[in-house]
């Protein structure tokens, strides 16, 4: 095959990702595929690696279909079993590393993995008796765990329906919903994403700084892959790394969640970095800020990309910011191949530029989630005409006379904190698990660190512990990502005349008593 063939075949309706990512080492073995802090590999480094990896997987057993579960920091090594779970036939299955030992453990056993790649320092944390029954394979061993050099894995033609990956929702107490993609689904993604790179002469030199087990780092892990380019993964994101990387690497390509985009614009030296070679920058997973929009065009070069969706599929909304500066309050217009309705709360569709809740549907749909049936019909609207299923959203929103959607609101008052999906609900629960607790509520504020972040109330009975007992008790038993900021005591619960809780007077008073970063 010689190099013009690859982006022949990546413009076709389907093919292998794996058989992709080989024919680039064959053509370009010396030329760089991955980065981390520690080191780079070429790509015939890669393929050699990931062969070994997939083939050793394949020797203890892994099963066609069968999930490979990862936990541990953005690594080289990270980045090598996710793609040598897919090359062997099996499932990658990233695990969030801001979960519970409880939440990790229910995840683990959720997907069905026998094979557990995880960070050694992670591992002492979690102890031994963590998983035992798994097959535990520590990251940084990987090199003499794989298979002999030279050994390759027995081919995988993958059906297009074939499970590629499994990725877990944040921000849930208890088990977090596998959200399983086909791949036909990501190949739809990522496929048309690296065709127009080589169509338009954009050398993908990829920085990805949110973690692997993120749905959103895909688009700066896997496009540009497919694309033949290179990709660097950051374990840790801070402000000064990411612009000393895309400097030294001449990045082209980034993907950035808000919170990432505010803390660049406030690092003092941030005009000091050459960052001229950015040709295209995405944002995603949380409300991205006008004002901050305003700031990222002005200031840094290329293209900036906002896109809204969600890790379940449904209706992609791309708004390429720089094109369309009148129109930064909105997330975009649906791409091509998405589709968009408003309903009202009893699925009626209603007139445009009337706010409801929205559904939608695409080419990259999720297959559902992952031993959740009920919960995968849940998420789904049927439509009464046709029959054809759209994902909903979980947002509220407007369509505007030019097609752009507004969001207004957010169904279940649902919080984006750094990226993550936090769901007041559960906080709630875990509040009033607490014997002390006689009503709970949470809301999210804004945060200049996180985006946002959630803030309790609660009525505490008589005799009750002090309410920054009763926090540190609840903040013990959640991940990372979805502890309280802050947790007030209020005398009474606001309320409309019909009992309906009143939560924006509850941000409005949370606003006003501060203390969020």
């Amino acid at each position: 095959m010689n190099q013009r063939d690859v982006p022949a075949r990546i413009g076709a309706e389907f093919d292998s990702f794996s058989a992709i990512l080989t024919a680039w080492s064959e053509q370009q073995p010396e030329a760089i595929a991955l980065r981390d802090e520690q080191g780079e590999l070429t790509w015939g480094e890669l393929a050699d690696r990931v062969e070994r990896i997939a083939a050793k997987l394949q020797e203890d057993g892994l099963e066609r279909g069968q999930a490979v579960a990862i936990l541990g920091p953005s690594t080289i090594a990270y980045a090598l079993v996710f793609l040598a779970a897919v090359r062997a036939g099996g499932v990658a299955a990233p695990l969030t590393t801001s979960a519970s030992r409880e939440q990790l453990e229910g995840m683990a056993r959720d997907s069905g993995a026998r094979h557990l790649f995880v960070d050694g320092e992670r591992l002492d944390q979690l102890g031994e008796d963590f998983l035992p029954d798994m097959r535990r394979i520590v990251l940084g061993e990987i090199d003499e765990w794989m298979a002999p050099a030279g050994e390759r894995a027995r081919p995988f033609d993958p059906d297009p329906e074939d499970p590629f990956n499994i990725i877990y929702s944040s921000g849930t107490t208890g088990v977090p919903k596998g959200i399983v993609h086909s791949h036909r689904m990501r190949w739809r993604q990522f496929a048309s994403i690296a065709a127009s790179y080589l169509a338009n002469g954009v050398e993908p030199r990829a920085l990805a700084s949110t973690p692997l087990y993120s749905n959103t780092t895909m688009a700066a892990f896997l496009a540009p892959l497919l694309a033949g380019g290179t990709v660097r993964v950051m374990g840790k994101f801070t402000a000064t790394g990411w612009l000393e990387y895309a400097q030294a690497d001449r990045t082209t390509v980034t993907m950035l969640v808000p919170v990432q985009y505010q803390r660049l614009m406030d690092e003092p030296r941030f005009d000091d970095y050459d960052l001229s070679s950015l040709a295209l920058k995405y944002c995603t997973s949380a409300p991205f800020p006008v004002p901050l929009k305003r700031e990222v065009l002005r200031r840094m070069p290329g293209a900036l990309v906002e896109i809204y969706s969600m890790t379940e599929g449904g209706v992609v909304c791309l708004l390429p910011c720089h094109e369309f500066p009148d129109k930064l309050h909105t997330v975009g217009r649906p791409a091509p191949g998405s589709e968009l309705k408003v309903l009202d709360d009893d699925d009626r569709e209603v007139p445009p530029g009337t706010a409801g809740n929205l559904v939608g549907r695409s080419p990259t749909m999720m297959s559902g989630y992952k031993n959740r049936p009920d919960k995968t019909r849940e998420g789904y609207w049927t439509d009464p005409a046709t029959g054809a299923v759209w994902q909903r959203m979980g947002d509220i929103g407007r369509v505007d006379a030019d097609g752009f959607v507004e969001l207004v609101g957010r169904a279940k008052d649902m919080i984006i904190s750094g990226g993550f999906n936090i769901y007041p609900a559960d906080l709630e629960a875990e509040l009033e698990r607490e014997p002390d607790v006689a009503e709970a509520a949470v809301v999210g504020v804004p945060s200049r660190r996180w985006g946002e972040s959630p803030v309790g109330f609660v009525r505490l009975g008589d005799g009750a512990r002090p309410v920054a007992d009763v926090l540190a008790a609840v903040n013990a038993r959640l991940g990372k990502t979805q502890r309280l900021a802050a947790l007030h005591l209020i005398g009474e619960m606001p309320r409309s005349h019909i009992g309906k809780l009143l939560k924006t007077e509850l941000r409005e008073k949370a606003e006003a008593l501060g203390g969020v970063e």
